[in-house]
């Protein structure tokens, strides 16, 4: 995984992932309507022009952005037998310094879910994350009661770390989420500073 002006692009067994291009918006709209009811009560109010064309060109420009200035690496998922559109995972909140860390957030389409792809997904973009970007840590939060989220982050590696009041605005309400951590192996304890 490359950061600037270069392309990124991950290949797993059956995934390729990649940053959203304009030519995508038909199949991200019809697989975010088709999945709304399945991805609602997980995620924030969908805005009203949210599967818009104009809408999907501001995320389109904003993820160019966030993986020029080195903040987020935002990548649909594919699934390289027939080249479909499953989902997509974000790395966002990139943090340099003494955290060295970011926040992953991810969403599958309803007719691709629990199949593998998306632990498929979270392993490669950690991997990457460790090994190509340098990040020490990366963190998810999941609602409580989303045993498909919990259990996709625990059998990729992610530990669970607590609780956050009214973290996010979830479906239109604050709600409470569970945290969960990844650690590079290599990075557990003290560092060579200092």
């Amino acid at each position: 995984m490359l950061l600037g002006k270069r392309k990124i692009r991950v290949e797993t067994e059956r995934l390729t992932l990649r940053p959203p291009v304009h030519s995508d918006f038909r199949d991200w709209a019809n697989l975010r309507l088709d999945s709304q009811a399945f991805l609602t009560p997980w995620e924030p109010s969908w805005a009203a022009d949210h599967l818009t064309r104009k809408s999907f060109t501001n995320r389109v420009y904003w993820a160019q952005r966030s993986i020029s200035n080195g903040s987020a690496v935002p990548l649909f998922l594919f699934r390289r037998s027939d080249e479909q559109l499953i989902g997509a995972i974000t790395l966002d909140n990139i943090r340099r310094g003494p955290a060295q860390a970011g926040t992953l957030g991810y969403w599958i389409g309803q007719r691709h879910a629990r199949q593998g792809y998306m632990r498929e997904a979270i392993e490669a973009v950690l991997h990457h994350a460790f090994t190509k970007l340098d990040l020490s840590r990366a963190e998810a939060a999941c609602l409580p009661e989303n045993q498909a989220s919990r259990g996709v982050l625990e059998k990729s590696g992610f530990k669970y770390e607590g609780v956050a009041q009214s973290y996010l605005q979830i479906n239109g309400r604050w709600r409470t989420h569970v945290l969960y951590a990844a650690l590079r192996s290599d990075r557990r304890g003290r560092t060579g500073a200092g």
